[in-house]
């Protein structure tokens, strides 16, 4: 076949004249691979940087509302009016929990900074969360050494803790702290149990490792809760199947503006905040960047692209001779045009 022979002497047409160029092809295809490489570093970062964001922001949890003072965007509302909001308390967490049909779980939670204690050991600073015994269902607690707070000790306020792994190891040591006290603000708290390490995530500490989890009501006891004081959070964890949590959040209105009387055309005294709308939020951080990466990328096969079509235009010149003489014995102008074609598509597909 005549015409599988023309593409076979292009060919060997082309590879003769990039070896003859060694240091010419080189850098041709170093244009290309320079642009490639910049595509794949800039959305491997970007990707990298998006998982690791949303796994250290997956605390959250995905399903979860919260019942808070201040909306998570601002709208038309003065913000004076969100501050003279009621704080969320542990009755309305009660009547949610014996009302809520939607929920699959629900908790009320305050959190507060101390200073724990054991013996000459101390800390500063350590993030003291007093949650209700429903607060597993919200907020999953995985292979704890020890064991979770009872109902019947999360009702009554006893003085017991679960602390993170690195308060067990500033503390105690290489000791199980599960049995012994530490003092937090001059009273004694049992530690029942200790929370595995989880690591630091991109954004900081957002694991329990220096957490000290405690009934809401032994918090209660030691920290003053309400305005003025320290600030408590209803959070409600929604079905899989509630798409956008439509029915959870119109149940909650309903509810809330039930439990704090609010009139018809009363607005409501709360915000509903859905974590999803956080993350939505980065999302589209992060699809801004997506598209930089995009555009930084693009000129750079752009610029590879000219350098490639560069070497083309210094090619036909320098084999002007040659393609003079190829065509006095007859070569029809595909022929010429393959050998051309050929050497840029090597360039492209070796340097990419």
């Amino acid at each position: 076949m005549i015409i599988f022979r023309l593409i076979a002497e292009s060919f060997r047409f082309a590879w003769n004249a990039l070896a003859s160029n060694v240091l010419r092809t080189l850098l041709s295809l170093l244009g290309v691979t320079i642009g490639i490489f910049a595509i794949i570093a800039v959305f491997t970062v970007v990707d990298s940087l998006e998982k690791n964001i949303n796994e250290s922001l997956s605390f959250l949890g995905r399903t979860n509302m919260d019942v808070r003072r201040f909306p998570f965007e601002f709208g038309n509302v003065p913000w004076w009016d969100y501050i003279k909001r009621p704080y969320a308390n542990y009755e309305e967490y009660q009547f949610l929990k014996d009302n809520l049909k939607n929920a699959e779980g629900l908790t009320v939670f305050a959190v507060n900074q101390t200073n724990p204690k054991y013996k000459s050991n101390s800390m500063s600073n350590i993030n003291c969360l007093g949650v209700s015994y429903t607060h597993k269902d919200v907020y999953e607690f995985k292979d704890i050494k020890g064991r979770y707070f009872t109902e019947q000790e999360a009702i009554s306020g006893q003085n017991v803790v679960m602390i993170g792994h690195t308060v067990n190891k500033e503390l105690f040591g290489n000791i199980n702290a599960v049995g012994k006290k530490i003092k937090i603000k001059g009273r004694k708290f049992a530690v029942i149990g200790v929370i595995p390490e989880e690591g630091d995530g991109i954004l900081g500490n957002t694991s329990n490792d220096e957490n000290i989890y405690m009934p809401y009501k032994a918090f209660s006891k030691i920290n003053y809760v309400g305005r003025g004081g320290v600030e408590s959070v209803i959070s409600v964890k929604g079905s899989e199947d509630d798409i956008g949590l439509v029915k959870l959040e119109y149940e909650m209105k309903v509810l809330l503006r039930k439990i704090r009387g609010l009139k018809p055309k009363q607005q409501d005294s709360f915000s509903l905040v859905r974590q999803q709308a956080i993350l939505n939020t980065i999302g589209g951080f992060f699809d801004g960047l997506s598209l930089g990466g995009i555009l930084i990328g693009g000129f750079s096969i752009l610029v590879g692209g000219f350098g490639i079509a560069n070497i083309m235009f210094v090619s036909v010149t320098e084999r002007t001779p040659i393609i003079g003489l190829q065509k006095s014995l007859g070569a029809k102008n595909y022929f010429i045009l393959f050998q051309f074609l050929f050497e840029s598509i090597f360039l492209a597909i070796v340097g990419g």
